[in-house]
């Protein structure tokens, strides 16, 4: 059974072994690629957007019907 013991032990070294250096090896890559990505691609400056074009009619006619729905709301639920 000792034997058995340490052939189990050894695998499960071997095999966290391989995850720790795969992880390493992961987190080396991924920062190289990063550095790499923001050399020859870096982020583009963010572009204003452009103001809505409102029109004056369009608001009165919304800020009126705004208003009846709300004094609507307010007759219906008055107790």
């Amino acid at each position: 059974m000792s034997e058995l013991m340490s052939e189990a032990v050894e695998l499960m070294l071997v095999g966290m072994g391989f995850v720790f250096v795969f992880l390493i090896v992961l987190v080396v890559v991924t920062t190289l690629m990063s550095k790499l990505v923001m050399k020859y691609a870096p982020i583009p400056e963010p572009v204003p957007a452009p103001a809505p074009k409102t029109n004056a009619s369009n608001d009165a006619q919304l800020l009126a019907v705004l208003s009846a729905a709300v004094a609507k709301y307010r007759s219906d639920h008055k107790k």
